[in-house]
Parts: structure tokens; sequence; C-alpha cells
């Protein structure tokens, strides 16, 4: 399976688009799974119900099943944290994970970015964030990307995986053959990204040029 990651610091925008992206990714005929990383205690559970007494009473794993989903609650007790690589080999076979997190992990990011939140880049010290998603002029040693164009992230990601599309879900008519150059954010520095339109069949492309600076 494909691994792609969307880190960032706290309020930097990493949620939204990961909940963007899925969608993107989804309405475009691909799979797509998701794994969350969280600093803190989480529990999906609930105080008082069955499955959380059964985990309180010692089970090492409580399966929650139901005619519309099920959840596998594994008890870590005093085991160490799983790594990110153990986690993904309990997935299902899907085209695409897209990880939430993980910031020191080796596989490639998107990192995400807002000038509101105030915290420095993580991308010129880490060689696995292969983009920028900013919602402002940043200076980055890779692409840089508006946060909010959903469809050129997704892009990105699939050119950077050499992945192409499943199936078109609507009329390939709307995706007339062209080549559309997605600007770096003004002030950026950074190579600029192109994108190459086309039907399914056709596929797309890429290629890089650097940005003079300003």
């Amino acid at each position: 399976m494909r691994v792609y990651g969307v880190t960032g610091w706290k309020n930097a925008g990493k949620t939204g688009l990961m909940e963007r992206l899925v969608a993107e990714f989804s309405a475009r005929g691909m799979s797509v799974s998701t794994i969350k990383h969280a600093h803190h205690a989480v529990d999906v559970d609930q105080k008082g119900t069955d499955s959380y007494r059964h985990r309180e009473a010692g089970a090492r794993e409580v399966v929650l099943a139901s005619a519309k989903r099920f959840a596998v609650m594994h008890e870590l007790r005093d085991a160490e944290e799983p790594t990110l690589e153990a986690l993904i080999a309990r997935l299902a076979p899907v085209d695409l994970v897209l990880v939430e997190g993980y910031k020191r992990a080796p596989h490639p990011k998107i990192e995400a970015y807002r000038a509101a939140a105030g915290n420095p880049l993580i991308a010129p010290e880490s060689a696995s964030i292969r983009a920028v998603a900013a919602d402002c002029e940043v200076k980055a040693p890779c692409p840089v990307l508006p946060l909010d164009d959903t469809g050129a992230i997704a892009d990105f990601i699939l050119a950077d995986l050499g992945l192409r599309e499943a199936s078109c879900p609507k009329s390939c008519a709307r995706r007339p053959c062209a080549t559309i150059v997605l600007p770096c954010l003004p002030g950026s520095i950074g190579p600029r990204w192109t994108r190459r339109w086309g039907c399914c069949a056709t596929g797309w492309g890429r290629s890089v040029r650097p940005l003079l600076r300003l």
C-alpha cells in the first residue's frame, strides 16, 4: 500500500486538509484509509459501556461490532507504542493510506502551515517533507502549494507516489487535455509545479523548474 502523510504543528490545518484529501481521493475512485497519531491518552470508548467493562476487566483486545461498522480496541497496558509500520500492517489493503502526524517517520509528507499559528516551518529540517501547503507566503526548500487548493495537493501526492487515478467518476470532458502551471504562492521560494490534465487513459505528469528569488 502507498503511504503519504500530512504533518505540521498544532493549529496548522492538518485535520482539515486530511478530511478534504480523503474526500478528494474517494471522489476520484480510490480506496483510502487513515491513521491519526495522538500525543495524549486517547479513548474511543465510553465509560460504563459493555465494551469498556470488558477492557477494564483485563481484555487485551475488544472488538465492538455492528451491521454498520466494527472497531478493534487494543490495550497496550505496559507494552511499547506500536510503530507506524506495525499499524499499517494491520490495515486492510487500500490504494492509499493517509497519515496525520508522525512528523519524524520517514514516509513522504505534505506540511500544513498557517501563518496565524505562529510556528516555524518543519520542511527545512526534514527531507521527508515533499511540499508545503500554506495560507501565506513562505520560503521553503520544496514546492509551496495553496492550503485551500485540495485538488492541486492531491495531484502532487499522486504524482509523487507515481500513481494514477483509479477511474474518473465524472465525465472526462471536464478535464480537457491541458498543461496548467500551479503557481507557488507569491514570494515563495521553491520549485514550480506543473499539472498536466487529461482523461483517465492519458494520465498526467509533472515538471519542476526553480523559481527566481524575488
